[in-house]
């Protein structure tokens, strides 16, 4: 298992399960290059890739969604450590 990243706070068991399944499949295809474990390899990237993208998109949209409450609300320290922590990536 890995562990969960401190820098990415969208990064749950789920992706780290899915992380640990595209290694397998990429271990499985070394060590047998056919047909079936490339396709197995690129479908397991490919849900990987859109699990990761998806879970980074929902965390980001629910980042604005408070920064905007906190815009509302008139509290303006808030704000602007969420605008700073947007921009320092």
């Amino acid at each position: 298992m890995h562990e969960l990243k401190r820098n990415k706070p969208w990064f749950d068991e789920e992706c780290s399960f899915l992380l640990d399944e595209r290694k397998r499949a990429k271990m499985q295809w070394v060590q047998d290059p056919s047909q079936s474990n490339v396709d197995n390899l690129n479908n397991v990237r490919r849900e990987a890739s859109r699990h990761f993208r998806n879970k980074k998109k929902e965390y980001l949209k629910a980042k604005i969604e408070e920064l905007e409450t906190s815009s509302k609300i008139k509290i303006v320290r808030n704000f602007y450590r969420g605008i700073s922590d947007f921009q320092k990536g």
